[in-house]
């Protein structure tokens, strides 16, 4: 067996190949065409369950948000602009396209309070849980 030794080149284009594996086809404006997936945060506390998106660059008419049974759809689209092409771009690595996620709640909800905002290329929806399944509290008293 002969000993490899990764140099900063051999590593690179180690690299290189593997990104290369995950990008779909490349558009004749030279813009990857990889699957784009926003990152989510979400967080669950006793009155609901929230999601913070990062869509940057989108408009809040650019986003739907459906909330069907207790699966939550979030999609969109991020599209490329072709006047930007003109710019002198060389190379251009965000991300463009469709995207969709959905997420299983599993919680009883109160679907008429969903609400969802968009501030600063960040999307916040907030599905409010069920009042049947919110602590409560009883109040100790002295007989």
């Amino acid at each position: 067996m002969v000993p490899v030794t990764m140099t900063k080149d051999l590593f690179d284009q180690l690299f290189a190949t593997n990104r290369c594996l995950t990008d779909r086809a490349t558009s004749r404006e030279g813009v990857a065409n990889r699957g784009w997936v926003p990152a989510i945060d979400v967080y669950e506390d006793a009155e609901s369950v929230q999601f913070h998106v990062e869509l940057p660059g989108l408009k809040p008419e650019e986003i739907d948000v459906e909330l069907k049974g207790d699966t939550l759809t979030i999609k969109g689209e991020r599209k490329f602009e072709n006047e930007e092409k003109k710019s002198g771009y060389v190379r251009v690595e965000r991300a463009y396209g469709k995207f969709q996620r959905s997420f299983t709640l599993g919680v009883p909800i109160n679907a008429d309070g969903l609400k969802a905002t968009s501030k600063n290329g960040v999307l916040e929806v907030i599905v409010p849980k069920a009042e049947a399944i919110k602590p409560k509290k009883a109040l100790v008293t002295a007989e």
